[in-house]
């Protein structure tokens, strides 16, 4: 079988065209020639190498000297609705996975100048300086296998809701003001909620990087969500005998106190490992688990934190999963483990950091039109490795 993690050998993915799957996907359209760019880009996204511009991606479906424009015009300019492709993007991902979870997590996107819609500079930890960018927020529906991407939010900071020039240029509905990370979330849960045929899975979550964590774990617990949420080291957090405060921290003399404390700590040789089925070296890892509260409210949640061989710090989980074995929430962890390489291919693969265009529409309909293609050779895989046919009806 062609090895379908990377776009352009799309063998396996024969058992459905991509022009029925892009009639699925963008069916909703009103007019035959926003379905036709819409093939088209998603066909120019699967086969383009390299970087997916405009002009070359229009070069790669269209011999035509104003496809190019047209493209642009499509993504840019053209008023559709994506909401109805990633509602069928969530249809397809739970009836060809077994999702376990939904994951969230953020896609930097690095941009020159300052007139994409939400740019701004921000300190980016993993290239350990300011850039300037955009964030994205991304869903995704995950199993074992896979994590299909399904909706996306774009951060808006506060100079792009404030100025109306700004927001005029950028066509930013008058509805959408500037909100914070943890809100974002909850409005992607929440719109999943709606979306989903399935029973609620565990929202699995990254928000080391959010300083105010906590009204989006009181959010989920209110609606029902159990939730994973990696917390950021400023996260105050009271004992389970509500006795005195301990921050969660990264520092050495953090991880000693949290040890003394503990009530059960767990040491597991390689169990990551075994649940991902694969024979790697054992390499020791050290979790900690203990009930906790936020200072001034009532729900008790875990603590789990994880060190991991070599690593300067311990990662931190704030879990309302507290039933639950270790061995459950080291494969909940891996999961988000599989959102952050989704994220990596869409990037480099499928054109997520290639959009040529300022408008907060426009890039709301460029990754939609990623997903979709990242989603159409993942899907095709799964469906190939069961039944063999990737079943596009309602």
């Amino acid at each position: 079988m062609a090895d379908q993690s990377r776009p352009g050998t799309l063998e396996a993915a024969r058992s459905v065209p991509v022009s029925s799957f892009a009639q699925a996907i963008f069916g909703h359209m009103g007019r035959v020639d926003q379905r036709r760019w819409a093939q088209a880009y998603l066909q120019g996204l699967l086969t383009t190498p390299g970087r997916k511009s405009v002009r070359r991606l229009a070069a790669a479906v269209s011999a035509s000297p104003t496809a190019a424009m047209s493209l642009q015009q499509f993504v840019n300019a053209s008023p559709w609705d994506w909401g109805p492709a990633r509602r069928e993007l969530t249809r397809l991902a739970e009836r060809h996975t077994k999702p376990r979870a939904w994951t969230v997590g953020n896609a930097i996107l690095p941009k020159r100048g300052d007139y994409s819609c939400g740019v701004h500079r921000r300190f980016v930890p993993a290239v350990g300086r300011t850039i300037n960018c955009q964030v994205g927020i991304g869903v995704f529906v995950a199993s074992d296998e896979e994590n299909i991407p399904v909706d996306w939010r774009l951060l808006l900071p506060q100079q792009w809701t404030d100025d109306d020039g700004m927001r005029a240029r950028a066509r930013i509905p008058e509805s959408l003001g500037c909100r914070p990370m943890w809100a974002q979330v909850l409005n992607l849960v929440d719109t999943m909620a709606l979306r989903t045929s399935r029973p609620r899975v565990p929202v699995v979550a990254d928000m080391s990087e959010c300083a105010d964590v906590e009204p989006l774990l009181h959010g989920l617990s209110r609606r029902g969500h159990e939730f994973l949420v990696a917390a950021p080291a400023s996260l105050q957090v009271v004992g389970g005998s509500g006795s005195r405060p301990a921050v969660v921290g990264g520092a050495a003399a953090d991880a000693a106190h949290h040890a003394r404390a503990a009530q059960d700590f767990v040491r597991h040789n390689g169990a990551y490992q075994r649940l991902a089925g694969v024979e790697r070296p054992r390499r020791q890892m050290q979790f900690l688990s203990q009930p906790v509260r936020l200072p001034g409210m009532g729900h008790t949640y875990r603590l789990f934190t994880e060190w991991r061989p070599g690593a300067a710090s311990p990662r931190v989980w704030a879990t309302n999963l507290v039933g639950h074995t270790i061995d459950h929430l080291v494969s909940l962890t891996r999961l988000h483990s599989g959102m952050t390489a989704a994220i990596d291919s869409l990037e480099r693969d499928f054109g997520l950091l290639d959009f040529e265009g300022r408008s907060f529409p426009g890039w709301h309909h460029h990754v939609t039109l990623a997903s979709a293609a990242y989603a159409y050779t993942r899907l095709s895989r799964c469906a190939a490795g069961d039944s063999g046919w990737l079943d596009l009806s309602a």
